[in-house]
């Protein structure tokens, strides 16, 4: 079904223009948290990484293009409290996700109803 803009009337034209910014932000919100969610499991794989090795052996922290040597306790719990703060802010994406989501899914239906009711 093909709609031409000009047929329709401004409140129409004003719903479907708002229904595209909702699909673009429901398209930039899942990108947001596939980066967080491949973010999570580096941090992840890090602290496994480090709970595995002696307390004595050396590690070292990644710095803007350089490494830095660091404590191994003092790194683990960077990493835990930077896993702790993507867990929530992957949270909070997933509830505002699901929430455009759903308002998308309520705007195409009221529409499609409207489209109907015309063609009827």
């Amino acid at each position: 079904m093909t709609i031409n803009l000009d047929e329709l009337d401004e409140e129409q034209r004003k719903k479907i223009i708002n229904l595209n910014n909702l699909q673009q932000s429901f398209e930039f919100i899942t990108t947001q948290r596939i980066q967080l969610e491949s973010n999570l499991r580096d941090t992840e794989i890090a602290i496994e990484e480090l709970e595995k090795i002696n307390p004595d052996d050396a590690v070292y922290k990644a710095i803007g293009g350089i490494l830095l040597k660091s404590e191994k306790n003092k790194l683990l719990d960077e990493k835990k409290s930077l896993k702790v703060t993507l867990e929530m802010r992957l949270k909070t994406l997933k509830q505002k996700e699901e929430r455009v989501k759903n308002q998308i899914e309520t705007m195409r239906k009221s529409l499609q109803a409207e489209f109907q009711a015309k063609g009827d």
